[in-house]
């Protein structure tokens, strides 16, 4: 069944009207922020939600002057406007049929004020950008919804989002203080300024006219006032925010207050000043496990009365799923599953003290609760961040294990928590009446806040009949119990044609009142909030197209788009993914015109600007890694040629990064009289031009020089099968040996990046290789580097480009040269065998690429496989025990950047760990990211890099560190260029600290 079409579809509109607007809005606003081509129009439909309305036009919005321009073009053509930032949304509010208009990447502004307690901020930043610069205040946002990393606060104050611990205590409404507003008309208003009431009533009179005569109205008359305080006595985004005209007198007050949960159609919030929370420093979660959902509801009340800050229901279908969760805690796989269902407990207190006592006072209660295991409550910050990043990706996971086909639509829904034990137990018998034989029930039960999730096939007609009647009775069963149809998740497009079924009709005439008083035009977010379409909400419903294997598991919920270093420039993971969707759809209708559309648009956007480096698999609750698709594809695009090429580079490696370094070390060494000529950059882009950017990297003044061979680096400490090893195998440093650094048993197989051996370290420093042979020298620990080193690679230039042949074939010669020296230190050993050395690399990049050959060895059960631990890991636990403290020549400052790779896995630690031990004040950028320089890319598409390290080096340059460090060679160039501060590897900072230079073989 083809999508219902909704009235603002674009094929309602002629081709001239389409280009007429084009034409106006690139007149207001310039030819660059205009996007038109059918990439970008498919790329930015898509959100959470279970719609799907492509645009006719695409606007990247980046001031408050060219959103009134977009405005009065909008009004002028009668052409709707959608307001789209993180893109989370879940009711549809967020896709639009007209103008779309992006305004994430303008409007990320954070400023923190008064040590705090206020916060302004724009709404393209994500939540957990801003509760990162209040972090170091103890303070936070109120609203705390489990989408905080990716969703925006343009959003949350569209939706007015509250969360799971927020109530209606801490949203949007009660947290908000002022706001930067643009109206429908192009009007601004800044609600802080001394004369904003002024101008307001000056610029907007009909508005503020029928405002007043609105609450003049609601106010006088008794019935009215007592519905609204009933519907707001518990979460409520249907509709607009009424309960304002009860609470606020100005119209000032009212305008902010109604702007917060309008959704886009009633004005555009620019700026927000939010009054902070506190974060309460000390918290014990656990989860607490009942054999029903009725049981667990039946606890509620009690639960609410031991102060608990945060209650979360799960049922047995979502315990199901987040045992499938690579990180789901002990305690969800600690019982026999059947029909149970679990709470989500959080104390939180001041300090330990004032935890200590609240949970002394709620054990006496908790310990009487039936049960099925007893109540166990942790502080564990491990723990606790187990359980609840099963909590907060509960509904991607769920979704992500939708039948294939069909998608997820998830519905929210408050009662009085009184109510919430008998809604829980008709709900499960309405969906069952329904046929929905798995349904998941699970959120924020402290609120009597309900979340469910069904799965439809929305394009066969049966199942569409099956959705319509089950929502009529769905409507019917939350009112009956006094709730609320939405609590959280804004109207949308899901429940607009319901809000006459929630309110009175003096209510739904006011709310008319208000859109059209704020919107006369109807151009802001048609649709969504009010609808005259008692059908609207199956309309436009999303399908599904099944592409690729790797990636079909994606929801569309946008968390891997704040990671993604390629966000600014071209597409991001979800855009990747929906575009080839997108594209699917269009060759099953035989659109064949936008099918090569949309494959010449995104042989750039999609495949040759991703930086592959996984980060999106890390942001993403189900773990999809769109990188791997990416390096898939790039693989399906050569041919035999290029495979043969490229095999042929790893069989003769040695003297592959032999040439490259030459190259960059003669171009290093020209004079710049000379460069100026383009003796040397005309040849090079000559070459990219013939054989394409994505094949030749661009050389720039700002390369370093060539390496050297790793073999010559130190010499000594290249091994032979035939080589007498001293040493032993790893084991625990005694404190003797810690005092003395005498020992010289603990030892590794040392394979040193060839990134060394291509680019030469900042002038004056010795290099990463030479460094940890430093360090390990001093300590008193024997490192082994094979005979072959210089021919030895992680394997990460063919895997990332998709030559697998050539991965292949430097995988054996790793595994062969790992397993020799393990034979050589075996033969010497205590055990006479094969020895069980780590193997140590010292870029993580790199580390990553050995680990994943060591990893597929073992898989497949090869005994040549070992296991592999990043230079800096290995130097802060078994060296620097060894070094003692630093001496009094620390370094004043240190800036770090950490890499992907070594965000992925997980050595942020070990680098603040060593940092901290070299440098008296350490500093890791908020806005810290991967630097897309990935291997090469950074010199195949130098924008790339240039776009992703954008806003770390604009904060790098205010820190204004003495030190500048990272882990992977490759970064530290990438972040030299972008901020012009000389960035070397950390452990070429600590051997200089140690004072162990000299040592450097």
């Amino acid at each position: 069944m083809a999508m219902t079409p909704s009235p603002h579809s674009p094929h309602h509109r002629g081709l001239e009207a389409e280009q007429s607007l084009r034409t106006a809005l690139t007149a207001a606003l310039g030819h660059e922020k205009v996007l038109s081509r059918a990439l970008d129009r498919h790329s930015r439909a898509h959100d959470a939600s279970h719609y799907l309305l492509v645009p006719e036009v695409v606007v990247i919005a980046e001031s408050i002057e060219e959103i009134s321009a977009v405005l009065g073009v909008a009004s002028e053509h009668q052409v709707p406007v959608t307001f789209r930032s993180g893109g989370t949304s879940l009711s549809g509010q967020a896709s639009g049929a007209g103008i779309l208009v992006d305004t994430r990447r303008g409007f990320r502004g954070v400023e923190v004020l008064d040590d705090g307690e206020r916060v302004r901020a724009q709404p393209g930043a994500t939540l957990r950008a801003v509760n990162t610069r209040l972090a170091r205040y103890g303070r936070a946002l109120g609203p705390d919804p489990a989408s905080e990393a990716a969703c925006t606060v343009g959003g949350v104050v569209a939706n007015n989002s509250s969360g799971m611990a927020a109530g209606i205590e801490h949203n949007s409404t009660r947290t908000v203080e002022s706001m930067t507003v643009v109206l429908a008309s192009g009007t601004v208003v800044n609600t802080a300024d001394d004369y904003a009431l002024e101008h307001l009533k000056s610029s907007e009179p009909e508005l503020v006219a029928e405002l007043e005569d609105i609450q003049t109205r609601l106010t006088g008359d008794p019935e009215a006032v007592d519905e609204i305080r009933r519907r707001f006595s518990m979460k409520n985004t249907m509709g607009y925010s009424l309960d304002a005209f009860c609470e606020v007198s100005d119209p000032l007050s009212l305008l902010v207050r109604l702007l917060i949960g309008s959704e886009g159609t009633l004005g555009f919030v620019a700026e927000v000043v939010f009054r902070t929370v506190p974060v309460q420093a000390s918290a014990a979660t656990g989860l607490l496990i009942f054999d029903s959902v009725g049981q667990a509801a039946q606890a509620l009340p009690t639960l609410v009365e031991t102060g608990a800050k945060a209650l979360e229901l799960m049922d047995a279908a979502s315990l199901r799923v987040a045992r499938r969760l690579p990180q789901s805690p002990e305690a969800v796989h600690a019982f026999p599953l059947q029909d149970h269902a679990a709470i989500l407990v959080e104390y939180r207190g001041d300090d330990h003290q004032e935890l200590q006592h609240i949970l002394e006072e709620a054990a006496v209660v908790l310990d009487r609760l039936p049960t099925t295991l007893p109540a166990e409550l942790s502080s564990d910050s491990a723990v606790r961040a187990g359980l609840w990043s099963v909590r907060k990706g509960l509904y991607a996971a769920v979704a992500e294990a939708r039948p294939a086909g069909t998608t997820a639509l998830l519905e929210d829904v408050v009662v009085p928590v009184g109510n919430l034990a008998s809604a829980c137990e008709e709900l499960a018998a309405l969906l069952a009446a329904h046929g929905y034989t798995d349904p998941v029930i699970f959120g924020h039960a402290k609120d009597g806040n309900l979340h469910f999730m069904i799965t439809e096939d929305t394009e066969e007609p049966a199942a569409l009949a099956r959705f319509e009647a089950f929502t009529e009775e769905l409507v019917e069963l939350v009112l009956s119990h006094g709730g609320n149809l939405k609590a959280e998740h804004g109207t949308g497009r899901a429940m607009a044609p319901f809000i006459a079924r929630q309110y009175s009709a003096v209510l739904v005439k006011a709310l008319h009142r208000i859109k059209n008083a704020f919107d006369p035009y109807g151009i802001l977010n048609p649709g969504v909030v009010l609808t005259t379409d008692e059908r609207a909400h199956l309309h436009d419903l999303k399908p599904v197209d099944r592409v690729d294997e790797e990636v079909d598991r994606c929801v569309e919920c946008g968390y891997c788009e704040p990671v993604c270093p390629s966000r600014d420039l071209t597409l991001t993971p979800r855009q990747r993914i929906v575009v080839r969707r997108a594209r699917a759809r269009a060759a099953a209708e035989g659109d064949e015109a936008l099918v090569a559309e949309l494959d010449a648009q995104q042989e750039y956007e999609s495949i040759d600007t991703c930086a592959a480096d996984g980060l999106c698999a890390t942001a993403c609750p189900v773990g999809i890694d769109t990188g791997s698709l990416v390096k898939r594809l790039r693989g399906e695009r050569h041919g035999r040629t290029s495979q043969r090429v490229w095999k042929t580079a790893a069989r003769h490696w040695k003297t592959a990064t032999a040439t490259a370094g030459l190259a960059l070390d003669t171009a290093s060494r020209t004079p710049s009289g000379v460069l100026a000529t383009g003796l040397v950059t005309a040849p090079n882009r000559a070459a990219r031009k013939v054989l394409g950017a994505d094949t030749v990297p661009l050389w720039s003044e700002d390369l370093p020089g060539g390496g050297h061979r790793r073999s010559r680096m130190n010499p000594e400490l290249v091994t032979s099968p035939s080589t007498e090893v001293p040493g032993g195998l790893m084991r625990p440093v005694s404190d003797s040996e810690a005092e003395t650094g005498s020992s010289t048993e603990v030892s590794a197989i040392f394979i040193p990046s060839c990134q060394g051996a291509m680019f030469a370290p900042v002038e004056g420093s010795a290099g990463a290789q030479s460094a940890v042979a430093a360090l390990c020298a001093a300590a008193g620990v024997r490192l082994l580097v094979p005979e072959q080193v210089d021919s030895l690679c992680c394997g990460t230039p063919w895997s990332s480009k998709g030559f697998g042949e050539g991965h292949a074939l430097m995988a054996e010669r790793v595994l062969d040269a790992v397993a020799a020296l393990q034979d050589t230190a075996g033969r010497h050993g205590a055990d006479k065998h094969r020895a069980g050395l780590p193997v140590v690399v010292d870029a993580t990049s790199c580390t990553e690429g050995v680990q994943g050959i060591m990893e597929q060895a073992a898989a497949s059960g090869d005994p040549r496989a070992a296991g592999v631990v990043d230079a800096i890991s290995f130097v802060t636990d078994h060296v620097l025990p060894r070094l003692g403290a630093a001496p009094e020549r620390r370094v004043s400052s240190l800036t770090l950047h950490p890499t992907c790779s070594s965000h992925k896995a997980g050595l942020t630690q070990s680098m603040q760990t060593l940092a901290e031990a070299i440098a008296e004040k350490v500093h890791i950028p908020d806005e810290w990211g991967c630097c897309g320089f990935a291997g090469d890319r950074g010199m195949l598409h130098p924008e790339l890099t240039a776009s992703a390290t954008a806003s770390e080096a604009a904060e790098v340059r205010r820190l204004d560190a003495a030190e500048h460090a990272s882990c992977n060679r490759a970064c530290e160039i990438a972040m030299t260029r972008a901020t012009g501060r000389d960035y070397r590897h950390l452990l070429e900072v600590a051997a200089e600290v140690f004072n162990v230079t000299e040592r450097t073989w």
